[in-house]
């Protein structure tokens, strides 16, 4: 009985001191210091995640434009780029029609009106 009684006395003492040491203005320093240096490394952290997330994010929207690109091929249309800054324009195969082609067509009507 009284070695338990030694052994809570004991640890009653230790308890006292850590708090003691604990609260003293060194460790708050301590911690004020460690607080600081882990808000730094979130802070990092967080600009890499962001970094990551917009290189994700570009190559995602890049995988969409080529399986658009694919799947427009696949149904006939044809993808060419238009030089107005946008990066892709479609065009379906029907609707694109050469300037020649187009006066061939209207001289023909007009031959047709004419007769």
């Amino acid at each position: 009985m009284l070695t338990k009684l030694a052994v809570f006395a004991a640890g009653l003492l230790c308890g006292t001191a850590g708090v003691k040491i604990l609260a003293s203005k060194d460790a708050k320093k301590v911690y004020s210091h460690t607080t600081a240096a882990v808000l730094r490394a979130k802070d990092s952290v967080m600009e890499t995640v962001t970094l990551i997330r917009e290189n994700a994010d570009d190559v995602l929207a890049e995988a969409k434009a080529i399986n658009a690109a694919r799947a427009a091929e696949e149904e006939g249309t044809v993808v060419e780029d238009c030089g107005s800054g946008e990066d892709e324009c479609s065009f379906a195969a029907e609707d694109c029609v050469s300037e020649t082609e187009a006066g061939a067509e209207e001289e023909a009507a007009a031959d047709g009106k004419t007769e």
